[in-house]
């Protein structure tokens, strides 16, 4: 019976696979080529080259380049190649490099061309970004700016061309199109239908196969070594003739790769759709294969690997039994494995551990499991466990259980071998050498990335001083644990011979965050031994014994390192290692642990590198290790473990007898393990979430919410209706005024509002007729003075008289416009005009602020003091004289629950501002121009500064070195003092007409601010200390209104009245995009996370952008609908940030910071016992 289900499921899976053909790339679907496209084309011969200057940097691995170099041989370089008797016959080559297809090609005959030309039209460009999309669907793909395309059309290999023979005819064309911003590049590799008539060409008098790849040449400082060498194609025939018939990006033929990107961790990232999306049902079986031999030993520089033995299996072997249970036959393996159809379910490593002859394939060490208990059962806490996670009921209590394929504490799962990144802090005093303070590091960046199933190890640490950047190069285990979730611990003690100095490290991991992010923080306390600043650490391959226990594991270890000093001296040092990890299990599973021992396991760490780069202050660190028994001798063979099996990035390499491995598919991913793709549970599994859910596919993973109108009941995952709201409104059952005098207005459950209409006021249940403002008496007259032919028609104003224009308030708008001579000026609440604010025909009009006070309700008027609201995240925003509060769940605001917190009904607010410290709200009021604060935990408002003031409009906060700045857009001044308001200082008066937002950056001691003057709007960025302004953005403005800085991130994002978009971009590299387009008329704008809240004055609301995204996702409309103004968020703790005024810095009055330092400043106004001096 098990012989005949297997006959039928290999016939099944062969015939699927006969079907699983995907549209294969027709010659005519190539990018447009030849002379009528604009090429240039290379001088005929067997080894020309080309160069072409490129419009913008190029950026490939890690690097940036302004032009390339296009050779006959099938490869663009991007530097001059040599010879090719230097490189045919003996890749990897010493230069960089992207081969299309890697030959003795020769174009000498007149019918074989090569073709090559720069361009960035759209069509172009849009083709490009259609086909990485594809290629990487569940990414965010930036659309290109730049790409250039080389053809190699009708290509023969060289010496074969007019022999007569039959090879005379064999030729081959085939396509590069690299596509490119200023930060990201992929290279898009076209292998059109029949075009590949040959697959050798003759080398030195040898046969050799054509190749496909990326080379990374010879890299290294002081010494060089190979960097990557990505293989596209393999030492086998089928590699190389199956480009036109397999692809990575959803269509045969078509391969598509990230090939630069400029973040800290570079490599070559393919494609990730295998099959075209009429077969993405098509599952294909892992497969087992033999590693591919080299003659060439690959060493490990940071960010670069050698991946090798990227094989293809199009076809079904030849089998000795009914069913695929061997190797395939081109791959020369005599153990025969049967290979499980589908997405094969990996195991997860209990939490004890036990020798075995058969090494794991980890990052640094073996994976324990951490549990998270409470003394309840799992009917009632099932919800708390992951969606990957089993509940298991003990006899005293339930744990939390990853599910096999999955490892973390329960409550968070990771599938196995998914590449994993981790951020963290990193704190502490260290001292250095025999210098008698220590150097503080204070919240420094700590950013890592690990390829699971390579045993891959990378990690950065930012802001790190000269000082001490040398001598951390010698802690490379900072990174070494990486690589499983949960929640441990780790506590080290590091011992440096010859001087004895001694550090300790203690790191918290606090488990996956909603980003599958590994969170930890790291303290560093004690001395490490002095490294002269341009120094290069090479520290020595070492093993290193672990202990495992129930809760703990123990290792401990010497390891040797030579420093080489910049004068060509070199020193030979050592130091001891030792270190406890201590974790929690399941303290309820007693049969699980049952007579466990304490057992061991080897881990070597093979190769390290390290580097401390002091241009941009960042210590770098990468390691290739892997973990198996003690006793192994095959342990340095297996590809699993000298990362040459080429399994796909989201697949665990299985280790075999010999060399023998095998490539797996992740959980969540499906494929033969050295392609994986997404599973779409979703499509697969339309039940998966349940009745009344929707389901949203994620990589690897899908996550379930409720349809409208549905809530998650208390087990968190079953959708029941929710309690269906009424609205009153409709039904008629409110108790607002009669409809002739009042509007009844639905704010969503069973809510409502009440509000009179234009020309009555009261409280909305009882409206009377208000009395005519001054507005409206003095638009009367201009009307009444008009000349009326007909008592039957409306009275209309003389031509060329002026008429005020009111709102429903009876208050003079804001805006007013003479149509007459087409000229608009903004007024103040009087009606008068403000000055420098009028426009001339043909011009929009000027962005006036609503000077004119909310009019007080009937009935008693609320206390001008803040009222308490619980800790949280809030948004707080300004409405003519109130400052309201929403409550963010995560990013969605609770809309339910907004509510006043603070009334001054006689004021305009404009700007406000958050001061985590104290927890306070700042904000400009402009009726009776002052700056003031009150403490969100209520209280009395206090006045920070009245006098010398006009029109502050914008306002901004340094929680760190406790500073106030604001801008005067009537004063056209930018001023700074402390949050108390006193030492007032004006830092700019010059080159300003309409300043309004500003914001700050303090880990740099950053000021940005903009100006929407209408003939010269701009973006703006100085120290605090007023040194180094300069224009940031000045391109493609018009109304820059509001204005955010995302600590997180780096990013300086605003919001144009006049362009109608949110953009962003990083201030150091000035790098540019769009967030959302076709807004309305947005006023201010402020940074949470992953989104953007600003308030909108057409819209009358606040609204919310997801960055990620780049679209709108929800919108909150106050029950009283008005103009809104500044907006701020109250986080509930302070971004862990640092500058040199945390403390004022030792200065008398104002300290300020700057970037890299500090200047003492005296105010305006001093009583001469002030001291001025930068540090």
């Amino acid at each position: 019976m098990k012989a005949v289900s297997r006959i039928c499921w290999w016939l099944c899976w062969y015939l699927a696979g006969l079907g699983a053909v995907t549209r294969a790339l027709k010659l005519e679907e190539l990018f447009e080529f030849g002379e009528k496209a604009g090429d240039l084309q290379l001088p005929p011969g067997s080894d020309s080259t080309a160069e072409l200057p490129l419009k913008g940097s190029l950026v490939y691995l890690e690097e940036k380049y302004d032009r390339v170099y296009i050779n006959t041989n099938g490869f663009v370089a991007v530097v001059e190649p040599p010879a090719e008797e230097k490189y045919l016959g003996k890749m990897p080559s010493e230069f960089k490099m992207i081969a299309v297809l890697l030959g003795d090609l020769d174009n000498s005959d007149g019918q074989g061309k090569v073709y090559f030309r720069q361009d960035s039209t759209p069509n172009i460009l849009g083709r490009a970004a259609d086909h990485i999309r594809q290629g990487f669907p569940d990414g965010k793909v930036e659309k290109p700016t730049n790409t250039f395309i080389v053809t190699w059309e009708n290509m023969a290999a060289q010496g074969t061309s007019g022999r007569g023979d039959q090879l005379d005819t064999k030729r081959i064309t085939f396509q590069l199109v690299v596509a490119y911003t200023a930060s990201s590049a992929w290279a898009i590799l076209l292998y059109p239908r029949s075009s590949l008539q040959f697959l050798y060409t003759s080398v030195g008098g040898e046969r050799k196969l054509l190749e496909a790849c990326f080379n990374e040449g010879l890299v290294g400082w002081f010494w060089k070594k190979q960097g990557l060498y990505f293989r596209i194609t393999s030492d086998e025939e089928a590699s190389v003739s199956q480009l036109t018939k397999k692809t990575n990006a959803a269509q045969s033929g078509v391969w598509v790769y990230k090939i630069g990107s400029s973040s800290f961790f570079v490599e070559i990232e393919p494609g990730k759709v295998t099959s075209s999306p009429e077969n993405e049902g098509v599952t294909k079986p892992p497969v087992t294969m033999l590693a591919t031999q080299t003659d060439h030993h690959v060493g490990m520089d940071f960010l670069t690997y050698t991946t090798q033995g990227i094989k293809t299996a199009g076809t079904v072997p030849e089998q000795k039994q009914a069913y695929p249970s061997e190797t395939p036959s081109s791959y020369q393996t005599g153990y025969p494995q049967t290979v499980t159809p589908g997405n094969t379910t990996l195991k997860t490593q209990e939490p004890h551990f036990v020798e075995s002859d058969t090494p794991s394939c980890l990052p640094s060490f073996v994976p324990f499991t951490v549990f998270a208990y409470n003394l309840e059962t799992c009917a009632h806490n099932r919800h708390k466990c992951s969606a990957f996670a089993d509940c298991r009921d003990h006899s005293r209590g339930y744990c939390c259980h990853c599910r096999p394929g999955y490892y973390g504490n329960g409550k968070d799962c990771v599938a196995e071998g998914k590449p994993q990144r981790m951020n963290g802090k990193v704190n502490g005093e260290v001292f250095v050498g025999n210098l008698p303070s220590p150097v503080r590091l204070t919240n420094n960046d700590l950013h890592s990335y690990v390829v699971a199933n390579d045993g891959r190890a990378y990690v950065a640490i930012s802001n790190i001083p000269d000082s001490v950047g040398p001598s951390l190069q010698l802690l490379s285990s900072l990174g070494d644990l990486i690589g499983k979730g949960g929640v441990f611990s780790r506590q080290a003690e590091v011992v440096f011979q010859p001087g004895n100095e001694r550090l300790s490290i203690k790191q918290e991991f606090k488990g996956i965050d909603e980003h599958d992010h590994l969170v930890m923080s790291t303290d560093l306390d004690g001395r490490l031994p002095a490294v002269p600043l341009g120094s290069i650490v090479q520290i020595e391959p070492y093993k290193e014994i672990y202990q495992y226990n129930r809760n703990f594991i123990i290792s401990s270890s010497s390891r040797n390192y030579t420093i080489t000093s910049p004068d060509g001296d070199v020193q030979m040092r050592s130091y001891q290692w030792r270190q406890t990890i201590v974790f929690q299990t399941c303290p309820y599973d007693e049969a699980g642990w049952a007579g466990a021992t304490l057992t061991t396991q080897q881990l070597s760490v093979d190769q390290i590198f390290v580097m401390f780069d002091a241009n941009n202050h960042l210590i770098r660190y990468a390691m290739s290790n892997k973990i198996g028994p003690i006793h192994s001798s095959l342990l340095e063979q297996n590809p699993c473990f000298s990362g040459r099996h080429g399994c796909d990035i989201n697949a665990v390499c299985r280790p075999g007898e010999g060399v023998r491995f095998s490539c797996e598919c992740t959980a969540g991913f499906t494929g033969d393990g050295r392609y994986c793709h997404d599973i779409d549970e979703c499509r697969e599994t339309p039940s998966v979430c349940g009745p009344n859910a929707v389901c949203s596919n994620q990589p690897g993973s899908f996550r379930c919410e409720c349809s409208i109108g549905f809530v998650f009941a208390s087990d968190g995952k079953t959708c029941v209706e929710e309690n269906r709201p009424v609205d009153h409104c409709q039904r008629g059952s409110h108790d607002c005024d009669v409809p002739q005098r009042a509007l009844c207005s639905y704010t969503g459950g069973s809510a409502y509002i009440c509000s009179c209409l234009p020309g009555f006021e009261g409280n909305g249940r009882v409206c009377r007729e208000r009395e005519k403002t001054r507005c409206e008496r003095q638009r009367e007259s201009a009307v009444a003075g008009s000349d009326v032919l007909f008592s039957s028609f409306r009275p209309r104003p003389t031509v060329g008289r002026y008429v005020p224009r009111c709102d429903e308030h009876g208050a003079y708008e804001p805006t007013q416009c003479h149509q007459s001579i087409g000229q608009c000026w903004c007024v103040d609440a009087n009606g008068q005009e403000i000055p420098n604010t009028r426009t001339g025909p043909h011009t929009s009009p000027p962005l006036c602020i609503d000077q004119a006070v909310t009019p007080a309700p009937i009935g008693p008027t609320p206390r001008p003091d803040v009222q308490p609201i619980s800790p949280g995240a809030y948004l707080l925003f300004a409405q003519s004289g109130k400052i309201e509060h929403v409550p963010l769940d995560g990013y969605i605001m609770k809309k339910e629950e907004a509510k006043p917190l603070l009334h001054v009904p006689d004021r305009v607010v404009i700007a406000v501002a958050y001061d985590c410290v104290e927890k306070m709200v700042y904000w400009t009021d402009i009726t009776r121009p002052a700056i003031s604060k009150a403490n969100l935990t209520g209280g009395d408002i206090y006045v920070c500064s009245s006098s010398e003031l006009q029109s502050p409009e914008g306002i901004a906060i340094d929680h760190v070195a406790r500073l106030l700045f604001w801008t005067d857009s009537m004063r056209d001044t930018i001023e700074v003092s402390k949050l108390d308001g006193s030492h007032r200082r004006v830092l700019f008066d010059t080159d300003l007409v309409n300043p309004r937002p500003i914001v700050t950056n303090p880990a740099y001691g950053r000021l940005y601010w903009a100006d929407w003057n209408r003939d010269g709007p701009k973006i703006e960025m100085s120290n605090m200390d007023g040194t180094e302004r300069i224009v940031l953005v000045k391109d493609n403005l018009a109304l820059p209104n509001g204005l955010t800085f995302d600590y997180e991130n780096h990013q300086l994002c605003w919001a144009d009245a006049g362009t109608r978009k949110v953009e962003c971009m990083d201030p150091h590299r000035q790098l540019r995009r769009n967030i959302v387009e076709g807004i309305q008329y947005p006023f201010a704008l402020v940074s949470f996370g992953r989104n953007l809240y600003y308030t909108d004055w057409r819209r009358e609301a606040v609204v919310a952008v997801d960055r990620h995204l780049e679209k709108e996702t929800e919108e909150f409309l106050p029950q009283k609908r008005s103009r809104l103004y500044g907006i701020t968020t109250t986080a509930m703790q302070c971004p862990q940030v640092y500058n040199y005024c945390a403390d004022n810095g030792g200065c008398s009055h104002l300290c300020l910071p700057r970037l890299g330092g500090l200047s003492c400043r005296c105010p305006d106004t001093t009583d001469g016992q002030c001291e001025e001096r930068v540090l």
